[in-house]
């Protein structure tokens, strides 16, 4: 069984349950994507440029130099928490990340009186992201109103790195915590199942790490350029 749960690990579950086995259950090593290595590549020069572990604003973060150097100086003022990593209990109070229900990590947090700021850092794409965006940004809210129970308003900002862009949502506290129950129902769906069905479909399949595009192990996956009309019809003529 699935122990614990982060909203990408849930996503894993949610588009195929056999591949969310065999990454979080038997653990089957995956070839880590160059997009993914660069990503958490540059959420480090972020992070160390905010706190100023280095003092030259890195070219990765050339769209967003204004922003960051206010960050900086913000974090300077003590108006800033890089606090990494966030974990919740069941009952979604605040606990030890290592032994958390639920874990998240958070980029960084800027504090104006009763209100807040959330920013999740993105070098990926943003269009045909945007459903997966949205939800994340609901639990953002959700995490940041449970953690800093005075705060009345919450803004969280997604930062397209790569595309000079900013999207962000405002919620009051009782507009986020509406959400706690439909992400509880979701991930207790994945955290109590015992059986894990694969899922094989050309969209599922084509990012699948263990499937015929990457890794190979899925006996299942569907391969890239297959057109399942043309099985459809050897089968049924």
């Amino acid at each position: 069984m699935i122990k614990n749960w982060s909203y990408s690990k849930l996503i894993d579950f949610e588009q195929c349950p056999l591949r969310a086995k065999m990454k979080h259950i038997d653990r089957i090593p995956e070839e880590k994507a160059p997009a993914a290595e660069r990503g958490t590549q540059i959420h480090q020069l972020a992070e160390d440029f905010v706190c100023g572990k280095i003092k030259t604003l890195p070219n990765e973060l050339a769209k967003f130099s204004n922003e960051f150097l206010s960050l900086r100086s913000n974090y300077k003022l003590k108006n800033v928490s890089l606090e990494g990593e966030w974990g919740f209990d069941r009952n979604w109070m605040p606990t030890n990340y290592k032994t958390a229900w639920l874990r998240m990590k958070g980029d960084a947090i800027l504090f104006r009186a009763n209100h807040a700021i959330v920013i999740d850092y993105k070098t990926g794409q943003k269009w045909g992201n945007e459903i997966k965006h949205g939800e994340q940004v609901q639990l953002y809210a959700i995490a940041t109103f449970i953690r800093q129970p005075e705060l009345k308003n919450i803004t969280v900002e997604l930062w397209y790195l790569d595309k000079d862009d900013i999207t962000q949502q405002t919620y009051s506290r009782n507009q986020a915590l509406r959400y706690v129950q439909p992400f509880t129902k979701r991930a207790e769906n994945m955290i109590t199942s015992k059986e894990f069905p694969p899922n094989p479909n050309v969209f599922t399949c084509k990012w699948c790490p263990y499937g015929p595009n990457k890794g190979g192990q899925c006996e299942h996956g569907v391969a890239e350029g297959h057109n399942p009309m043309s099985e459809y019809r050897r089968k049924f003529g």
